[in-house]
């Protein structure tokens, strides 16, 4: 369990959390939620004990080892198997004592790898690393190779591979693509520890979370139940507590009125200032802190005669090299279309063409007259002018508008007067979303191309984001991990897979199964992903013989000693007594000798088998 008693916290000089306390179970699946800033990751960063508290106490039993994803990886050479590996430090700890170890302490330490299961640890990195995306043949590249989107997957995969008894998530699936996230929740739903998430991701803490644990006007306030029941649960309070205050409001207006009738009249002076102590001793009903509520709004899009996009025969990619081949799509007015397919399989690349910034290699794109399309991407952000307001960015986008119009089109993504003249490298990664939305937005486009939009939006912008697409009445592509978005707002699943792109008949639930249903594989690939085990296996064989080769021969070397001692001190032995002793022992060391010479031929064939 874990016991946070009568905590708070100050970041310089703002109070995030006074007097807060939470209580936390064994096994426990919690989510914490709350507005952005209100000190969720600083709450994390207590639990990691990076931080500490002004007052009160956080309890952890003793032995509880908590793991939590590192932000960053260095630059190094270190395979990406032999990196995960690494990262359980007792099995590596164990494996470096092996070299060394004799007698006794050599039995412990065999009987330690064997209770935490060491010999299965490549085959279960194996199988984190596949479902987060990694192919075979990333496990033998360095980690300096990856990129910081593949990197951030990495310390994922090693914080799922450490043993804990506590795992601590911030935003977990922000740097992955639908098909590793419908993975993370299936593996993090088999979890026997205490997780404890923070996301703004609808459907992780409806999948996963059975407790929420809320930050509220600086307290924390637990519910039961996943995020939607939370929701309820706390509309419901709120409710009821506004009634409270309507009647105690009532009651104080009543009293008041006796006060300003009778004040003054002797008979009825008595009863007036019994009623004013009444009205002083009045306190008022605590309401709930209300939430932020943020508006989108997409400007209404000119309608064009169908169809709007046609690709025949269509032929996209890189450098002369195809990605995706026999394009035949077709969007029409008011399609809502999602893109499934793994990270690589070229949905991005689809979106690109569609948007027309990547022209096709073969084939042939009808496009509608006067069609205009909104294109947002994540790295856009990075490709901000970050020494402009975000007025002055749109202005080089609107040519000629006034800035009234201007600052009127920012203010409908939630960017108010303060923000719209602030400087753009100092906005929030949210923020910055949001002037994207308003700069693919500036010229009413018919399409609206996004992907993943929502990894910088708390869950008030990303519930914003759903009805300013749902009152949209242009077409929408949608690329996207979060499955509550896709959820609500599409109709069409378009599957982006072996080389091309088409219709996927089956609805969200059919792909979630047919994912962790690992189908069968072609044949090719079964045997790569067949000799890629085996050369794991091979690979940890080989390190366990080499240590075990190793250690005879120190155990050899010690009783060649042992042997050369007891034959020397035949010469100064008179009693028959003694010499039958020393007999027997020698006939024990080199019994002993036998067996690990008989021992070391074989473990020399076997090294020699392997290669």
């Amino acid at each position: 369990m874990i016991d946070i008693n009568d905590i708070t916290v100050r970041i310089g000089s703002k109070v995030l959390l006074e007097h807060a306390s939470a209580h936390v179970s064994d096994g426990q699946k919690v989510g914490l939620v709350g507005a952005n800033g209100c000190g969720k990751s600083t709450l994390f960063r207590i639990l990691k004990g990076e931080l500490e508290t002004e007052t009160g106490t956080v309890f952890f039993p003793g032995g509880y080892r908590v793991v939590f994803v590192e932000q960053e990886i260095r630059d190094i050479d270190v395979s990406v198997l032999d990196f995960l590996l690494a990262s359980d430090t007792e099995r590596s700890a164990l494996m470096a004592r092996l070299d060394g170890a004799e007698g006794e302490e050599l039995a412990e330490i065999h009987e330690r790898l064997n209770m935490i299961e060491a010999s299965s640890a490549p085959a279960r990195a194996a199988e984190i690393l596949h479902g987060l995306g990694f192919e075979n043949e990333d496990f033998s590249r360095p980690v300096r190779e990856f990129s910081g989107g593949w990197r951030m997957r990495l310390s994922l995969a090693a914080a799922l591979f450490q043993p804990s008894e506590v795992l601590l998530l911030d935003e977990p699936t922000n740097h992955l693509d639908l098909e590793a996230s419908l993975w993370l929740e299936d593996y993090l739903r088999k979890y026997r520890g205490t997780l404890i998430v923070i996301s703004h991701d609808r459907s992780i803490l409806n999948t996963l979370c059975d407790y929420i644990i809320h930050f509220d006007n600086k307290k924390l306030v637990s519910y039961g139940g996943n995020y939607d029941t939370f929701r309820k649960t706390r509309a419901a309070r709120q409710e009821t507590l506004l009634r409270q205050a309507a009647r105690q409001e009532q009651q104080r207006r009543h009293l008041q009125s006796f006060i300003d009738r009778f004040r003054y009249k002797a008979s009825k002076a008595k009863q007036a200032q019994s009623r004013i102590k009444m009205l002083e001793k009045l306190e008022s009903v605590p309401l709930l802190e209300d939430e932020a509520s943020t508006r989108f709004e997409f400007p209404e899009a000119e309608e064009l005669p169908p169809p709007l996009i046609t690709i025949e025969n269509g032929v996209a990619g890189y450098d002369g090299r195809p990605v995706l081949k026999k394009l035949n799509l077709q969007i029409v007015d008011n399609d809502r279309v999602a893109l499934l397919g793994a990270n690589g399989n070229g949905k991005s690349t689809l979106a690109r063409v569609l948007s027309e910034r990547l022209p096709l290699m073969e084939g042939r794109m009808l496009r509608s007259k006067k069609l205009k399309v909104g294109y947002f991407a994540q790295h856009q952000a990075e490709e901000l002018p970050l020494d402009l307001t975000p007025v002055e960015f749109m202005a080089t986008l609107m040519p000629g508008v006034p800035e009234p119009k201007l600052r009127a089109h920012i203010a409908r993504f939630g960017l108010g007067q303060e923000k719209a003249v602030t400087r753009i490298g100092d906005l929030s990664g949210g923020e910055k979303a949001r002037l994207l939305f308003a700069a693919m937005t500036c010229n009413a486009p018919e399409i609206l191309i996004l992907d993943e939009p929502t990894n910088h939006l708390d869950i008030d912008g990303r519930e914003a984001l759903i009805r300013a697409l749902n009152e949209y009445q242009g077409s929408v592509i949608l690329i996207t991990h979060d499955l509550h978005l896709i959820e609500l707002i599409v109709d069409n699943l378009w599957l982006v897979r072996d080389g091309t792109c088409r219709p996927y008949d089956g609805d969200l639930e059919d792909y979630r199964r047919l994912l962790l249903e690992k189908p069968e594989q072609p044949k090719e690939q079964k045997i790569k992903a067949k000799t890629e085990e085996v050369k794991i296996n091979i690979r940890e064989e080989k390190k366990n013989i080499n240590a075990r080769l190793r250690r005879i021969e120190r155990e050899m070397e010690k009783l060649n000693t042992d042997r050369s001692a007891v034959e020397a001190s035949f010469q100064n032995l008179t009693d028959g007594v003694e010499i039958v002793k020393k007999q027997k022992e020698l006939a024990w060391i080199s019994a002993m000798l036998g067996e690990y010479e008989e021992e070391w031929l074989e473990l020399s064939e076997k090294l020699e088998r392997l290669g």
